[in-house]
């Protein structure tokens, strides 16, 4: 039983790794196909994420290779040729990117050549001129976009702060509202001990009335027998 079930995780890690293996190879291949066309700095970028793509379809394979041992004999031939494909497909793509990375007159420009003219050098250097005020510009947005995100978060701290100040007042004034309620219950409670009290006192008095009633008819009815 515990190796079916080493089995039957075995067989649904490696699927999970060839479905995360496929997405990243088709983003491999969009970024492979994509730079031929760029040039500078762009085509740079996307050789870099190209790269990274690279890596994580490397570690994939490598991740899909040590799980081909719990993978059950009916469905290991099958894997292996999965495999064997997908390994075969990333040495193409690392051999691609490879060549792509080679071409230095596509990195720098069309002007590139290995003995640069006067007119070339000039070229060259306003492109890296170009560059670095290109950096200079994203490093000043970058600058902008952490300045913002520190407003934001004394923002959210100055709220935290009166959200707390807020809650205290709310515990504050429930705690006055409970007292209040005791209060309340109190006086409720004295209120209905005074209505008994009268209820008590009115039984007494028309006891007492009715006593001294008895009384005086007794006297009047016996001074008429005498």
């Amino acid at each position: 039983m515990a190796n079916l079930m080493d089995a039957d995780a075995g067989t649904e890690r490696f699927g999970s790794y060839e479905a995360e293996f496929k997405l990243v190879q088709a983003d491999l291949n969009q970024q492979l196909d994509e730079i031929p066309e760029l040039s500078g700095e762009p085509r740079k970028a996307s050789i870099r994420k190209a790269e990274r793509a690279l890596e994580e379809a490397k570690e994939l394979i490598g991740q899909m290779r040590l799980e081909m041992p719990n993978i059950p004999a009916t469905s290991k031939s099958k894997s292996k040729q999965r495999l064997r494909n997908f390994e075969s497909d990333v040495d193409g793509a690392e051999r691609k990117l490879k060549s792509l990375s080679d071409d230095r007159k596509a990195l720098f420009g069309a002007r590139y050549t290995d003995n640069p003219t006067t007119d070339d050098q000039l070229e060259q250097r306003q492109q890296l001129l170009s560059g670095t005020e290109r950096l200079g510009r994203s490093s000043g947005r970058l600058r902008e976009s952490q300045r913002i995100a520190l407003e934001t978060e004394e923002i959210g701290r100055n709220t935290l702060g009166d959200l707390h100040t807020q809650r205290e007042q709310i515990t504050r004034t429930r705690q006055t509202l409970l007292e209040s309620e005791s209060y309340t219950d109190r006086s409720i409670k004295t209120l209905r001990g005074m209505a008994r009290r009268m209820a008590t006192n009115r039984i007494i008095t028309i006891a007492i009335i009715t006593v001294l009633v008895l009384l005086i008819i007794a006297v009047v009815f016996s001074k008429f027998r005498r």
